[in-house]
């Protein structure tokens, strides 16, 4: 299968680094040609537009930063519509709004496409790896079809339904993510000011109820002092916004998240949109005059579990045989 991939920025790149990997035939496209010529060099051809893309691929990959990037990517002129051929996939894996996924997946379906919402998650280190979890919201046959490429870029992957159920299941789980690390930044700040080792607090909550994934990646970045989690505040707020919107089109009051909404809308216009988002620690060291610092951590993380083909998750209660199991020994 000939696949592209529009959008080579911190996930995009690393997704599109796996293709080449695992040797798919690769077409390229970013705003910044310079970005591609790594993957240029590599043996990935470049489309001059995403028109051009479309005609001459199997499955068009986006993976930008906003759901309005990626309707201009789909819609302008010389977009992915105006190229698509029948049979054409689409997969959207930016994290982006169910409701304008749906829309975008009607116009390919009108024209013979198949579209995928797939979304991933759990990091840009494991991105890099092809070790990231993927979920995917489409009809069964269009997964089952896209299956070869996806195990390619992912580890777990999961068939969460109908198009636009992924990106829903996605915003939910980044808006966890959020705030499990808005209440480590309030433990760790409390753990300095009670007097307590940071090295042995970060144990403390690694070995017991309070462990987490965000625990093991964000707050080791936190103490190390780098806070780089390829992640930034920008991005926090479009997500846990997502979701937010969800919740009221829904007719749901929410209680926690709107004041994460305002705990990262105050973060981002102190420290910048752009501001690694494990530095909303910030706000409370800046209150308790404190650092939260500690030695024998790193500056970024890197993902060194090995490297596995994809295989499908069924969730609990579904009688029905993944396409590829997992390795043996491996969950």
């Amino acid at each position: 299968m000939k696949v592209g991939f529009i959008g080579l920025g911190n996930v995009g790149g690393k997704l599109s680094g796996s293709l080449l990997r695992n040797g798919f035939n690769l077409t390229v496209r970013d705003l910044d040609k310079s970005i591609a010529q790594p993957f240029l060099d590599q043996g990935a051809h470049w489309a001059d537009s995403p028109k051009a893309m479309a005609e001459a691929v199997d499955m068009v990959i986006t993976c930008l930063p906003s759901p309005a990037a990626s309707a201009a990517v789909m819609e302008a002129e010389d977009g992915i519509l105006a190229g698509l051929t029948p049979g054409m996939i689409w997969a959207e894996m930016s994290t982006t709004d169910e409701a304008e996924v749906r829309r975008l997946g009607a116009l390919i379906k009108a024209r013979g496409g198949e579209p995928i919402d797939c979304p991933v998650s759990g990091g840009c280190h494991r991105a890099a790896t092809g070790n990231i979890s993927i979920f995917a919201g489409c009809e069964r046959e269009t997964f089952e079809r896209a299956f070869p490429v996806i195990q390619s870029l992912g580890r777990r992957i999961l068939h969460t339904g109908e198009l636009g159920s992924a990106s829903v299941l996605k915003v939910m789980t980044n808006y966890l993510a959020t705030a499990n690390l808005v209440t480590l930044c309030e433990a760790l700040v409390t753990s300095k000011l009670a007097g307590m080792d940071l090295n042995t607090t970060y144990e403390a909550i690694r070995i017991s109820s309070g462990n987490s994934f965000v625990h093991e990646t964000e707050s080791q970045v936190i103490l190390n002092g780098s806070r780089d989690i390829n992640f930034t505040m920008d991005l926090v707020r479009k997500d846990i916004g997502l979701f937010q919107s969800i919740a009221e089109r829904a007719g749901l009051d929410l209680e926690v998240s709107p004041l994460l909404n305002e705990i990262f809308a105050d973060g981002e216009n102190r420290f910048g949109a752009r501001e690694w988002s494990p530095n909303i620690v910030k706000r409370l060291e800046e209150a308790a005059g404190v650092d939260v610092l500690a030695d024998g951590f790193p500056d970024e993380m890197v993902d060194d579990e090995p490297e596995y083909p994809g295989w499908e998750v069924v969730p609990k209660g579904l009688s029905r045989t993944p396409m590829v199991a997992p390795p043996e020994g491996v969950e």
